[in-house]
């Protein structure tokens, strides 16, 4: 399997991650309407940021494409008017860092549920960092940090992980991820049946 992206790989995860950019924009307000409900019911619903990375990998499947696609999922947010502010660009750097470190922990080689809900928890992660420099999350109590950190840790899974995962089949049954990726032996052994 031919690892190194290509220049159609790159111009698709920019495709993807400019979609994501439009949802992240239209996702703050929707932050911002569940966040009085307080008890942190807003972080299950945080997760939204993390999903460029997840589906823009198990689409491609190759190594970058997660912080690639983050990163230029928060670039455009930014550029489209971001209500955050120029830190989105740095959320998004973490972020897309913490799910390509699991994916590269995988070699790669696994898109499975369990790896895309790993990968959410990395981008949670990749959060976490950036909210620690910020200084906000370490003067909570003990007991609000451990709320906080489940809440975004379980809407991560769910829509960074297991709607990403899910998303994807759906994609894939379409068919126009087949041109995206490389023959494999699978390929050829379908091929050698056909004769």
């Amino acid at each position: 399997m031919k690892k190194r992206l290509t220049l159609t790989d790159i111009l698709v995860t920019i495709v993807i991650s400019v979609v994501f950019a439009i949802i992240y924009k239209l996702w703050g307000p929707v932050s911002d309407l569940v966040s009085p409900l307080g008890l942190h019911f807003d972080e299950l619903i945080y997760g939204m940021w993390f999903i460029a990375a997840t589906v823009a990998f198990l689409i491609i499947r190759k190594p970058g494409v997660a912080l690639l696609a983050e990163t230029a999922a928060a670039s455009g947010e930014y550029i489209v008017g971001s209500q955050y502010g120029l830190e989105v660009l740095l959320y998004g750097v973490l972020q897309g860092l913490g799910a390509e470190i699991i994916f590269a922990l995988f070699l790669y080689r696994s898109f499975s549920i369990f790896t895309a809900s790993l990968a959410a928890l990395g981008a949670t992660a990749g959060s976490f960092v950036m909210d620690v420099l910020r200084g906000y999350i370490t003067d909570l109590e003990p007991w609000n940090l451990v709320l906080l950190v489940t809440a975004r840790s379980v809407g991560a899974i769910v829509i960074a992980g297991v709607f990403a995962y899910y998303l994807v089949k759906a994609i894939e049954k379409t068919g126009v991820t087949d041109s995206l990726r490389p023959v494999s032996s699978q390929d050829y052994k379908a091929l050698d049946e056909d004769l």
